[in-house]
């Protein structure tokens, strides 16, 4: 047992500091990093910063969590082995479709002043190809009608305006999902939407609210049962939500708060900047985009993690070949070398003790491709560069929505636009076919990128469909 705890291992609700931040979307990336930073902030500077999680769906991190009364276990995996800590930042999680009243009352609480959110790119019903609000989105339609939402955009601005009433400031709305210019983005869907429903409360959030961007950066895998067992016997504290992360993390936020209300995080090794942007094109593009790319590739041939991928020497001259075509289109944030950025990157892959599924990492791909790979392959084209590997992987893209991989096995494709694009797909005769028609679906492709990248993604898909993965990004490499 820990020095200090009570014999059920609990943290008595008097030690515990106040809740003054609610997090939307509480899965394992949030537990392993931004609870973490917050607790550290508290650690070194004080303040009344606990979080209420919220999840948005299911009540199973909840029931979870509840039975260590919101206390559990992150654990770092590195190459020379675990080191397990307990974070006790928590102090409430609560499911939104349980009591959607629930959740509205803690957000538009005064004593909280920050709400975060890890939704997801799919949890802010937008087209990722324009940066809209999608207004057709059954979400969104409910949340236009109903007081009481259903989707994180929906609880922004029905909290938002629930503050609005009461005379309370709002809220600092922080973003850490992998969009691109995202704390702009996340603002431009809450004032389209809480337009719809009030177009004074639109104009009281653009003129009162904050919206900082943000870069993440801590590759999480998800948590397995077999983790869960073992980490139980590591710690000898049995825990049913641990987290499991590797030793890297960088955070990176725009200094931009409501009346500079926020946890003393430079405290915990936050980066507070003016402009978070060379930051986060830097993370999307080199990381995320690599990372999409070897997922795809890599589980095509039956590679299970990026680990096992880049231990394949002809997926490590990928990598390192995507590299060159992505670091052109970077502007390195200040003092960073794009090469040892890169570097950093491949040994963070190689890590053996982070078991980071390609399947998992290739889930939602419609709503990643846009962000991760497509911004850089425009920019490319512009500017006359070639882009053979990152053509190479979005033609790996539409070999694994297509549904099987090489060994002809079903591919269970986790994805909002899965069904339509596997019809898309089924309904073609050639690779050449599948390419224009996967090019069609406007949320994910403009009609004037698609035009231009006929023929590259073509080029590349035959030689999936005829010759296989691994014959693609060899070509892509020489």
């Amino acid at each position: 047992m820990e020095a200090g705890l009570p014999a059920d291992g609990q943290t008595p609700a008097a030690t515990r500091p106040a809740t003054g931040i609610v997090h939307l979307g509480l899965g394992a990336f949030f537990r392993g990093f931004g609870c973490v930073y917050v607790a550290d902030a508290m650690a070194a500077s004080g303040g009344d910063w606990g979080i209420a999680g919220v999840s948005l769906r299911s009540p199973a991190t909840r029931d979870a969590l509840r039975l260590r009364d919101w206390r559990y276990t992150s654990v770092t995996l590195a190459p020379e082995g675990e080191a397990p800590r307990d974070i006790s930042v928590l102090n409430d999680v609560l499911v939104a479709p349980e009591d959607p009243e629930a959740v509205l009352a803690i957000m538009a609480d005064p004593a909280v002043r920050i709400v975060t959110l890890t939704v997801t790119e799919k949890g802010y019903c937008h087209n990722p190809a324009t940066g809209e609000l999608n207004l057709d989105h059954p979400d969104i339609q409910h949340d236009l009608t109903h007081e009481l939402p259903v989707s994180a955009p929906g609880f922004l601005v029905r909290a938002l305006a629930r503050r609005k009433a009461n005379g309370t400031a709002p809220f600092t709305v922080l973003t850490c999902d992998n969009l691109p210019k995202n704390g702009k983005l996340v603002r431009g869907m809450v004032l389209q939407l809480a337009s719809r429903i009030d177009p004074a409360l639109a104009d009281w959030i653009a003129a009162k609210g904050k919206f900082p961007s943000t870069m993440v950066d801590r590759i999480t895998p998800a948590t397995t049962d077999a983790d869960i067992a073992r980490i139980a016997l590591l710690t000898g504290t049995p825990d049913a939500a641990p987290v499991l992360h590797e030793p890297f993390s960088q955070w990176a936020v725009e200094d931009d708060f409501v009346d500079d209300a926020r946890p003393a995080l430079e405290d915990a090794g936050v980066e507070m900047v003016v402009d978070v942007t060379a930051h986060e094109d830097m993370k999307l593009r080199m990381l995320n985009g690599t990372h999409s790319a070897l997922a795809y590739t890599g589980y095509l041939v039956g590679h299970e993690t990026i680990a096992d991928t880049v231990a394949d020497r002809d997926f490590a001259r990928y990598a390192h070949a995507l590299w060159d075509e992505i670091m052109p289109a970077v502007t390195a944030p200040e003092g960073v070398s794009l090469t040892d950025y890169a570097d950093a990157l491949m040994s963070r892959y190689a890590n053996p003790a982070i078991r980071h599924r390609t399947w998992q990492i290739a889930m939602d791909g419609s709503q990643k491709l846009p962000q991760r790979i497509l911004g850089t392959v425009r920019d490319n084209l512009d500017a006359g560069r070639s882009v053979a590997g990152l053509c190479t992987a979005i033609a790996a893209w539409m070999r694994y929505v297509s549904g099987t991989d090489e060994a002809g096995k079903c591919i269970d494709v986790r994805d909002p636009l899965a069904d339509r694009l596997f019809a898309l797909a089924e309904a073609q005769s050639s690779p050449a076919d599948i390419v224009a028609a996967l090019l069609s679906v406007e949320e994910i492709f403009p009609a004037d990128l698609a035009a231009r990248l006929q023929e590259p993604v073509t080029r590349a898909a035959t030689v999936i469909w005829d010759e296989g993965v691994r014959a693609a990004i060899t070509r892509a490499v020489s």
